[in-house]
């Protein structure tokens, strides 16, 4: 099982998504929770890094859980994610190529997805925060 925190950062009615270095998959901004962090610890420092930026009015949007994306099969993802605002505009840093923001249909259209993001595409979609 792999721990993550993740950032559901919405801007246009668009989702924020990043893709690392030699990845042909965007992922949800967010990353490993290391041992002694809580996700929402983790989430913080995790956003610094990848980001550049911090976030802020966080509160839960729930856990999610799926198979981990290009890990062995069966390998499973349990994602703690949280809505929030960033401090400013996001820039690539570390090992993250690029970002964009994506609605459920552009990023169902990509052809590669995670299958922790694509749940929680879903649920904001049908919560009425994201565009198809």
């Amino acid at each position: 099982m792999i721990r993550t925190a993740a950032l559901a950062h919405i801007r246009d009615r668009r989702l924020l998504q990043t893709r690392s270095t030699g990845k042909d998959v965007f992922y949800m901004a967010g990353g490993k929770i290391d041992l002694g962090e809580t996700p929402e610890s983790a989430l913080h420092r995790e956003i610094r890094e990848e980001l550049g930026v911090g976030a802020t009015d966080v509160a839960e949007l729930g856990v999610f859980e799926a198979d981990a994306y290009g890990h062995a099969p069966g390998t499973r993802l349990h994602m703690t994610c949280y809505l929030g605002e960033l401090t400013a505009d996001p820039f690539p840093s570390g090992e993250i190529a690029e970002l964009r923001y994506f609605t459920l249909a552009e990023y169902e259209a990509m052809p590669h997805v995670a299958p922790g993001s694509l749940l929680v595409f879903q649920r904001l979609h049908t919560l009425g925060l994201i565009d198809d």
